[in-house]
């Protein structure tokens, strides 16, 4: 029967990885539909967020039903809750990435995204693809010397989500009201992206450690 149970936890770990994946795939995706208004890439995006849901109602599942057979205590209790946030976190950044689809959809057929601007939203896009690669890997080896380093990648996303700010506020912006409206919102969904992976950090943190970093 433990034996059963350690593999219904392994198998949480498994499905946490799986949405790192397919929340990876999701704003790569969704980054080079914006920048490119391709529709078909936009729409896929949408559609497979999906995909996303529904590992995450088997996490769901999973949680309760262990907690109701199993009553874990300890470091097995530890382990089903944070797997519990973690695929809240991850479920979110699945619908963030699925935000940044439907602006590309919207703007169809012209870019969201002014020439002037691609290279901020482009690094935003590499930057959270990063962030939630190595969001995967603390999960599945649960790392926390990495979990740690997240810190300083989402510092990176921060200074350019400040600039985006600066750039649409500065006196020199051409652009219009729609464009600052839209990259306004996108810069929040990268921004949001990225935070909602240092929880996921933080929670590695918490699951090996019993603490949370400071």
């Amino acid at each position: 029967m433990r034996d059963a149970y350690h593999e219904e936890l392994d198998a949480l770990t498994g499905r946490l990885v799986e949405m790192t994946r397919l929340v990876r795939s999701a704003i790569s995706r969704a980054t080079t539909a914006l920048l490119d208004a391709d529709l078909q890439l936009a729409e896929s995006v949408i559609s497979r967020d999906e995909e996303v849901n529904r590992l995450f109602a088997e996490i769901e599942a999973s949680v309760f039903e262990l907690m109701v057979r199993q009553q874990p205590v300890a470091i097995d209790l530890r382990m089903i809750i944070t797997a519990l946030r973690m695929g809240t976190d991850l479920e979110r950044m699945g619908d963030l990435a699925e935000h940044v689809a439907k602006v590309a959809r919207l703007r169809h057929p012209e870019s969201a995204i002014p020439a002037d601007m691609r290279p901020t939203i482009l690094e935003m896009g590499q930057i959270a693809e990063n962030i939630v690669s190595k969001a995967g890997s603390c999960i599945a080896r649960r790392d926390v010397e990495s979990a740690l380093e997240l810190e300083h990648d989402d510092d990176a996303m921060d200074r350019l989500h400040r600039k985006l700010f600066r750039e649409i506020l500065g006196k020199d912006w051409k652009h219009g009201m729609e464009p600052a409206i839209d990259i306004t919102l996108i810069g929040r969904y990268y921004e949001r992206y990225a935070d909602h992976a240092v929880r996921i950090a933080r929670d590695v943190v918490y699951l090996v450690t019993g603490s949370r970093p400071s």
